[in-house]
């Protein structure tokens, strides 16, 4: 067995010689056709994604969360006596279900912006990854303090007495 090429310094100190070979890099080759994919498979996991989010508002529509014993309660509701901020929700994507936006509203606004939100980011999601385009959001520092913000904010004020309309 020989040995490993270990280059020796030329002088003390000095980086060691360079193998031989090309003084470039040498270019890759391109990845295989097999490699490639497809429209169906690039928008697999947005169509799943939106598979469970429609069995989830199914099983929402289908089991009444106004009916007492279906769903669990909430622990800062029932140990505070405080509406946090997605209480009411269940009951709004059962109205968004039944196709009652108004009544969704009143029971929490913030979750049927959440479902909007939603919506939208799932719609610009499927069509980048139909088109073959990354589709990488990120919300800046700033955008995050003003989202947390306006949750607590409506967390506050749907606990004050003159928030009562904001309340499930």
């Amino acid at each position: 067995m020989t040995p490993p090429f270990r280059p020796t310094p030329r002088f003390p100190g000095a980086a060691p010689a360079r193998p031989p070979g090309p003084p470039w890099p040498v270019p890759r080759p391109a990845p295989p056709a097999a490699t490639r994919r497809g429209p169906l498979r690039r928008t697999a996991v947005p169509l799943a994604l939106l598979g469970g989010a429609a069995c989830v508002f199914g099983y929402v529509a289908a089991v009444d969360p106004n009916s007492p014993g279906h769903y669990p309660l909430c622990p800062l509701r029932y140990y505070t006596g405080l509406y946090c901020p997605g209480c009411g929700g269940l009951r709004s994507a059962y109205a968004v279900a039944h196709g009652h936006i108004g009544t969704a509203l009143g029971c929490n606004a913030v979750a049927v912006a959440g479902y909007l939100a939603f919506a939208a980011f799932w719609a610009l999601w499927f069509t980048r990854a139909a088109l073959g385009r990354p589709f990488a959001p990120a919300l800046r520092p700033a955008h995050r303090v003003l989202a947390l913000a306006l949750l607590a904010a409506f967390t506050i004020v749907r606990n004050l007495p003159f928030g009562a309309a904001l309340a499930p």
